[in-house]
């Protein structure tokens, strides 16, 4: 089994903390989900998605929360339990044809993880969806790429990271770009797109996204096992370059997120 590149003693907190309820609302009702819908939340995390989804279809609705994480569906289970909410334990790999049949299928945040095998993920998940019913599929494009008045060779040791992540670790930093064409590809009607910031960090650097981005960071770069040649200190000059330079006020950072719903025919 792959393991999860991001896996990290904190990584549920951070998952819960960067969940903005707001955002995933607006989002989800942007794609057409309904009070009485039954739902999968694909990469459930540490719940907190799925509990907002969970609020939007009721009364008489239902979500499934799907992910590949024991301590995150205890988490879940304990911070967002519902009697409307079953979490299970799975991989989105594999068939999930117990699960049963689904009116809005939700997969945000996921695909990234799974470079070589995302359009498979979203065919085999597709196959949990009743005629009529609403895939949408949330990610980002460019990610942890755009930058601007970050030291030069700060700048270049990121790059160089998220070559090795593509290459090394299966991450896809453009899987944003990719979401219309796989629905296109497996012929959902009605598909439509959305763009917007998502990450848009200027001025002083708030709580949530230090704590984020400095996970990212420090997770993401140990796994990728990038060889520091411009840091004489290595890996802890270039960390507290990195937080000295996102602390900067000076700074500016963005990524796109793109939103894709489409219908099963």
């Amino acid at each position: 089994m792959q393991k999860y590149l991001m896996e990290s003693a904190e990584e549920t907190r951070r998952l819960d903390i960067k969940t903005d309820r707001d955002v995933v609302v607006r989002q989800a009702r942007w794609a057409g989900i309904k009070a009485g819908m039954r739902v999968a939340d694909i990469g459930s995390g540490s719940g907190k998605t799925t509990d907002t989804l969970n609020r939007l279809i009721q009364p008489e609705g239902a979500v499934v929360g799907v992910d590949i994480a024991r301590d995150r569906i205890e988490f879940a289970l304990e911070n967002y339990n519902s009697p409307t909410i079953n979490y299970v334990c799975r991989n989105i790999c594999d068939p999930l044809d117990d699960l049963g049949q689904f009116d809005f299928l939700w997969v945000r945040f996921v695909l990234e993880y799974h470079r070589s095998k995302s359009f498979e993920i979203v065919k085999n998940i597709s196959r949990n969806l009743n005629p009529g019913g609403i895939l949408c599929l949330v990610d980002l494009d460019h990610n942890c790429m755009n930058h601007f008045g970050l030291p030069q060779r700060l700048e270049k040791a990121l790059f160089g990271i998220m070559e090795i992540m593509e290459t090394d670790l299966d991450f896809d930093p453009y899987v944003g770009r990719k979401l219309y064409a796989y629905l296109y590809d497996l012929k959902f009607e009605n598909i439509s797109v959305d763009l917007a910031p998502h990450h848009l960090i200027y001025g002083r650097l708030n709580e949530t996204d230090a704590f984020n981005w400095t996970q990212k960071v420090e997770v993401a770069v140990r796994q990728a096992g990038f060889r520091f040649g411009d840091y004489p200190g290595g890996y802890e000059e270039f960390f507290a370059e990195f937080k000295r330079s996102f602390k900067d006020p000076r700074r500016f950072t963005y990524t796109p997120v793109i939103c894709c719903r489409g219908t099963r025919p």
